[in-house]
């Protein structure tokens, strides 16, 4: 490879490097019980995983084509329904009109066309719900892991 070429593509590197921890700070800042975790998960990219009593755990991970995933499990269903309804308003997903905090149990999937997002929310009879969304931006994960930070902080309180 000529030097040059070689130099660009190392170029291109460190600046995926700061890309990515940026992300991961991005992603702590929003939602601060993330912690960095090996192994990393079928994104390739850094994955953040979190766990907490009566809050839930899940994980959220970068690709290698800079778009973002999260996975969690046991949320309770008014936070989230809370925080979504906060991102998206109710009824984005078929969820009916009080939001997830009021949906019945069920799984609602939703697929962007555009951007090739993918969403599922699984709401349980026990009241919790479990989240997926895949292949987005990082701000708009970022925008619905903050909104989560705060409902549960709300939730602790209450």
């Amino acid at each position: 490879m000529q030097p040059h070429v070689t130099q660009a593509l190392q170029d291109w590197y460190g600046a995926w490097t700061v890309h990515e921890q940026s992300a991961q700070a991005a992603f702590t800042a929003a939602f601060p019980a993330l912690n960095l975790s090996d192994p990393r998960c079928h994104c390739f990219g850094p994955t953040l995983r979190w766990e907490k009593a009566g809050e839930g755990s899940g994980k959220v991970c970068l690709d290698n084509h800079g778009r973002a995933t999260i996975e969690f499990e046991d949320v309770p269903k008014e936070a989230l329904g809370q925080a979504m309804k906060e991102v998206w308003g109710a009824d984005w997903f078929d969820e009916g009109p009080g939001g997830f905090a009021e949906a019945e149990p069920g799984t609602y999937h939703y697929e962007d066309e555009s951007t090739y997002a993918e969403y599922e929310i699984d709401v349980h009879d026990d009241g919790t719900v479990s989240l997926g969304i895949s292949y987005v931006k990082v701000d708009d994960i970022v925008t619905i892991l903050d909104a989560l930070e705060r409902a549960l902080a709300a939730h602790r309180k209450a």
